[in-house]
């Protein structure tokens, strides 16, 4: 016959195995967000837009596109909610930019629905790259929303902020519009409704 004897003392290693695995999972995180930033980061450099699409809302930002139209003579330019028809369409014939490469839209009411009323279009056109034209204190909200919106339908981004002498935009509305972005993804809806001006 054979005594199995139980020791008094604990186990020891089972917890530190735990509080290891706990400590991995931060960790892992920060490595596969810091990878797939470095990855966009690397996309956005190699990247060669095949439209020009810029979010309306200052006078600056269309401006800014119709030069860099002026540069890169063979692709369209798309402005969502911009100025006025008319004055929209006088900045870029000022510089040279014939009338079919333009086209104005005015669906948009917010920075989400400025790239959930397009992409679809951009994507029946077979634009699979943009240069992103918005304010610099926007930018970040504006390549948020962009990279879910446009990039699941593999739209890539090349961004190009025009300088401003607004303040950075809160943490709190990247977050609101990311998750609207999600939304849409999830269900085809904006949100709009919900957010508070």
């Amino acid at each position: 016959m054979f005594l199995k004897i139980r020791s008094s003392k604990p186990e020891t290693n089972v917890v530190p195995r735990r509080r290891g695995k706990k400590r991995l999972l931060p960790l892992i995180f920060i490595l596969t967000l810091g990878s797939w930033l470095g990855y966009k980061q690397l996309q956005t450099y190699f990247v060669q837009p095949e439209a020009i699409f810029v979010l309306g809302g200052h006078e600056d930002r269309e401006r800014f596109a119709a030069k860099l139209a002026v540069e890169n003579p063979h692709i369209p330019i798309w402005v969502s909610s911009g100025s006025p028809q008319d004055y929209a369409t006088k900045i870029f014939t000022n510089v040279g930019i014939k009338s079919d490469r333009l086209h104005l839209d005015y669906q948009a009411r917010d920075t989400v629905t400025n790239f959930t009323s397009l992409v679809k279009e951009l994507k029946a056109q077979d634009i699979n790259s943009v240069y992103l034209i918005t304010s610099d204190n926007h930018m970040n909200r504006a390549r948020i929303i962009g990279e879910i919106v446009f990039g699941s339908q593999g739209i890539l981004l090349k961004p190009i902020a025009v300088p401003s002498n607004g303040s950075p935009e809160p943490i709190e509305k990247m977050i609101r519009d990311g998750g609207r972005s999600v939304l849409w993804l999830l269900t085809g809806k904006t949100g709009e409704s919900l957010v508070l001006h």
